[in-house]
């Protein structure tokens, strides 16, 4: 059986435990609200991270499709600025074909240039009202230049083969520039994304610090947590037996009331029988004695 003092300890040791579980909850409580936030943060540098690594594996697809059409393009750049050569030597053969026959038969002027020249006088002729006298003059430099035309007929293969070829190498010189203002846009367009690519990967790893960090926090207050959570069980169980003492004591002292009632019931019970038995009057004590039996 406790002493008083002991009582009063045990009193007191239960009035602190109530204070210090109580603290202990709420601080758990906090702890907790802490933790949570600490993790929904993580987890949203988490998704801002799996949205950048897919804006990243986009942008790089895009660049190295770009950087490949890029390829493509310089190397059909290369192929037409092959041919273009090829047709300028051609056109210098032709040329050096060109002065060889003019040299040879005395020719000075382009077969076409001649031939035009006869088509407008036939048409001057045939249109126009003119003298007997003009119209001899205008036949007889038509004839003039037919013979003329007859002796440059030979440079006129070689003057229509070097028109189609320079006519041939205007077209593929635009097809050239074209094709190398779409080699510049789209490697412009590659490096943008090239670029784009390299900035969301800075801030994934940018990210990654913060997640990392966060993952730590909230570790350390994970931690926190558990230990506690261990600290108020401990209390918990302290507490418990300490109630369970403060019980068995309690049940003990009830016990011996009880036992000291009855004691006492039936000693004044034996009272009362002794005054029935000797026929004295009883009492409104007396009659709730027998009452309470």
């Amino acid at each position: 059986m406790p002493t008083p003092e002991e009582k009063k300890g045990l009193a007191r040791r239960l009035n602190e435990l109530k204070t210090e579980v109580g603290n202990l909850r709420k601080r758990l409580n906090q702890i907790s609200d802490q933790k949570e936030a600490l993790f929904q943060k993580k987890e949203k540098f988490k998704s801002e991270i799996s949205e950048l690594i897919s804006t990243a594996k986009s942008r790089k697809s895009e660049r190295d499709q770009l950087t490949s059409s890029v390829k493509q393009t310089k190397g059909k750049r290369f192929e037409l600025n092959k041919e273009v050569k090829g047709k300028i030597d051609e056109i210098k053969k032709l040329n050096a074909e060109k002065r060889k026959i003019a040299e040879k038969y005395g020719i000075k002027e382009d077969p076409t240039q001649i031939k035009r020249q006869i088509e407008a006088l036939n048409s001057k002729v045939e249109t126009e009202v003119m003298s007997f006298e003009k119209e001899k003059q205008i036949m007889k430099a038509i004839k003039a230049l037919k013979k003329k035309y007859e002796e440059a007929k030979n440079l006129s293969d070689v003057w229509d083969k070097i028109h189609a070829l320079s006519t041939e190498i205007d077209r593929m010189k635009a097809k050239m520039d074209d094709n190398y203002r779409k080699v510049q846009t789209k490697a412009r367009t590659s490096q943008e994304k090239h670029e784009e690519m390299i900035e969301a990967s800075n801030e994934i790893d940018d990210l990654r610090k913060k997640e990392m960090e966060a993952y730590r926090k909230f570790s350390d207050k994970r931690d926190e947590f558990n230990k506690v959570n261990a600290e108020l069980k401990e209390k918990l169980e302290e507490m418990a037996d300490l109630n369970a003492k403060v019980g068995a004591e309690k049940k003990e002292k009830r016990h011996k009331r009880e036992a000291a009632d009855k004691k006492s019931l039936a000693e004044k019970k034996q009272a009362v029988e002794q005054k029935l038995k000797k026929g004295e009057k009883l009492t409104t004590e007396d009659l709730i004695v027998l009452q309470g039996d």
